[in-house]
């Protein structure tokens, strides 16, 4: 689904193990880029560092946000409102959790 984001949504049907290979790649970037962000304004911000778990929690909703609002809409996919409450909810917290919270563990933990 990634790569289709990249490229156009037919790929999906007649993608193979390049197309797979991609969206992993561009995801792994993206991932990657979200924890360089996190680690370059802890730098000049120390909070994000002291309070890591407020800020990689709503460092998740950044992240969210930025997905849905500038990188979907920006993509191959042209992905739009209107959203299910239920859908957005669940991503929102996924984020927080998967995304906001190691990124900020992480950067507190291994960048001193």
């Amino acid at each position: 689904m990634i790569a289709a984001g990249l490229l156009s949504p037919q790929i999906i049907h007649s993608g193979g193990a390049g197309i797979y290979i991609l969206g992993l790649v561009l995801h792994y970037f993206i991932a990657r880029s979200a924890a360089a962000i996190y680690y370059g304004a802890s730098r000049k911000l120390p909070f994000l560092r002291t309070n890591w778990i407020i800020c990689g929690l709503f460092f998740g909703i950044a992240v969210e946000n930025v997905m849905n609002l500038i990188v979907l809409p920006l993509s191959a996919l042209h992905a739009r409102g209107p959203y299910d409450l239920k859908d957005l909810i669940l991503g929102i917290v996924v984020h927080m959790v998967v995304v906001g919270l190691p990124i900020a563990y992480s950067t507190r933990r291994f960048a001193d």
